[in-house]
Formats: structure tokens, sequence, C-alpha cells
């Protein structure tokens, strides 16, 4: 069961180098105990253009079956995933996509607060982490279609 109050971030762009990375989509999901609602924000760069753009705001209902499934799924998937060391090191998982949780159990965020820049992580995740990363992207943009 996931705790009762958590936040998790999506960030579309995190490689970098000597120029900050290019920032496409970012998802922010927080659920507060006094709340039954998923509260979603998103910000969106539209193609061709260099600036983010905030969404209308969304909730989900948490204690809905399938985003209860959902988030119980992303949180476990979490707590068994290898992160880059050093933090921002290198995009170990491929997909320019970063995730950040933070929850009272877990604390576990891949890429880095300003993006990958370069250099070689000292841990590298195995194919079948790779997919459970996936899995957890998908999670969490399958929550954001959800939000209403």
């Amino acid at each position: 069961m996931p705790p009762q109050e958590y936040s998790f971030r999506l960030q579309k762009g995190i490689v970098g180098g000597f120029a900050p990375p290019t920032i496409d989509v970012i998802h922010t999901v927080t659920k507060a105990a006094t709340n039954p609602s998923l509260l979603i924000a998103s910000a969106l760069r539209p193609s061709g253009t260099s600036t983010l753009q905030d969404a209308a705001p969304k909730s989900l209902v948490a204690d809905h079956a399938d985003a209860t499934t959902l988030i119980e799924e992303l949180h476990g998937i979490l707590k068994d995933l290898p992160m880059e060391k050093p933090s921002g090191s290198e995009d170990i998982y491929g997909l320019n996509t970063s995730i950040a949780w933070g929850s009272e159990d877990l604390e576990w965020c891949n890429g880095g607060p300003q993006g990958c820049g370069g250099g070689k992580s000292e841990v590298q995740p195995t194919e079948e982490q790779k997919e459970k990363f996936r899995r957890a992207v998908e999670i969490v943009n399958e929550l954001v279609e959800k939000g209403a």
C-alpha cells in the first residue's frame, strides 16, 4: 500500500552537457493525507516553441481502484531501482526522462535536479531494471491521462 502522502514528478528532457537540457514535459502528481484526490499539474513545450506552457490542473480520486493499483505498482518499482552515482552524471535508463518520488518511506530520483550533464555513472541498471523504469514512465503518463 502506498503512503498516505506522496508527490512525484516526471520530466522529459534531462540530457544536457555544455548547454542545459531542453525540457519537453513536466508532470507533477501530489497526494496529501487530507485530500482524497491526486492533484495533477503539467507543463508542456509545444513543438517548435522554446518555453513550457502550463496545462489546466487535473485531479483523480486517489482511492479509485485503477489509481491505487498504479500508484502501488509505481511505488514498488521505484523502491527496487538503482539511481545513477553520482547524481546527474548519466541518463542510465536511456529515456531522457527522470522521475522523482518523495514520501515518508521513499526518496528516489534519477537524472539529478539539473538533468544529466555528462560523465559516467558508477551504477548501471540491468536490462530488466531498464524495462521496469520504462513501465514506471508509462504508469505516470497513464495517471496523468486519467485525470480530469
